[in-house]
């Protein structure tokens, strides 16, 4: 195969910032999650920054793990819509730069997406997404010899926000399956629930090979509370799943067995990409011949390294090395 992971999501310049709760207060936006916002209101987010140290990189969910595979060393392939602009151009060359393939051509018009992430001390990352052009990803950007030469195909559920992102979204899903690809899905984010639930139902149960999802998402999903009960409820309808358990590690449910993966205990500064980079490990893992418990291991310890950093890019990659250290 040409490639591990075939990822569809949005393409997003990360803009991140660190502030204080009195200047998110200001700003009038919910702690911690993410909020989809116009043009004009992104321009006064970061008119409110004005002077305040910043960071950008490539970023969007699924396009951070696709970035952590590659980090680890492994073989991916994107689709997302970037504009005809600086931005755009700059977030194209960020990702090839690690060996990422993208060929969807930009749109000829509209801004390049943008996520304002305001990062607060308490290691809390509230996200402004404008979604610009990436809200246009459409099937026809999905390409079909990509994901046949793929051994997985990765979806984020933020893409449920748009109607020609979903169809996408299920475009390459559909692909998958016609070329005997696994599909692994995110649902993102609690709040896609309450609005596609039905949607997501109809995918754990029939084309997902691979759920991965948090704590609060499994209980939205499930109705429970207990965790590994949680995790039951959804192996009986998605053959592998990959619950995050935040600073108390993960379960792994696979052929039938709870796999309790351990925490690492690290000093969090920024949680932005936490999750991304951990279904990073277990994607790269599964698919250059780990067990399921050495990805988990390898996943865990990569949430660990991105939570104690600022940004949802490794600033300092695992080597092969320290992988094959990881795993002895």
């Amino acid at each position: 195969m040409q490639y591990d992971v075939y990822g569809v999501g949005n393409a997003l310049v990360d803009i991140q910032a660190r502030v204080s709760d009195a200047t998110l207060e200001k700003l009038g936006y919910a702690k911690g999650i993410m909020t989809l916002v116009d043009e004009e209101a992104q321009q006064k987010v970061l008119g409110e920054l004005d002077g305040a140290p910043l960071s950008q990189c490539a970023g969007g969910s699924a396009a951070n793990t696709i970035l952590g595979i590659a980090d680890f060393g492994g073989k991916a392939a994107y689709a997302a819509k970037v504009g005809s602009d600086m931005l755009g151009e700059f977030d194209l060359a960020d990702m090839r730069k690690l060996g990422v393939t993208i060929e969807v051509p930009p749109a000829a018009e509209g801004q390049t997406g943008t996520c304002v992430i305001l990062i607060t001390d308490d290691a809390q990352r509230t996200m402004l997404t404008n979604l610009g052009v990436s809200a246009t990803l459409s099937p026809e950007d999905i390409h079909e010899e990509h994901i046949k030469q793929s051994k997985y195909v990765y979806v984020e559920g933020y893409l449920f926000t748009g109607e020609t992102q979903k169809k996408a979204a299920y475009h390459a899903i559909e692909l998958a399956k016609k070329h005997n690809v696994k599909v692994a899905f995110t649902v993102s984010d609690p709040f896609l629930i309450n609005l596609f639930r039905d949607e997501f139902q109809e995918l754990i149960e029939g084309p997902v090979d691979l759920l991965f999802c948090n704590l609060e998402e499994a209980r939205s999903l499930t109705g429970k509370h207990d965790a590994v009960d949680c995790a039951h409820v959804i192996h009986h309808h998605v053959p592998n799943l990959a619950l995050t358990l935040g600073g108390d590690g993960s379960i792994l449910m696979h052929e039938g067995k709870v796999i309790p993966i351990e925490g690492v205990e690290t000093d969090a500064i920024d949680t932005t990409g936490a999750g991304d980079m951990y279904a990073a490990g277990i994607l790269y893992g599964i698919t250059n011949g780990l067990t399921w418990h050495q990805s988990g291991h390898l996943a865990s310890h990569a949430a660990a390294r991105i939570v104690s950093q600022l940004g949802a890019r490794l600033k300092n990659p695992f080597t092969q090395d320290e992988i094959k250290e990881l795993l002895s």
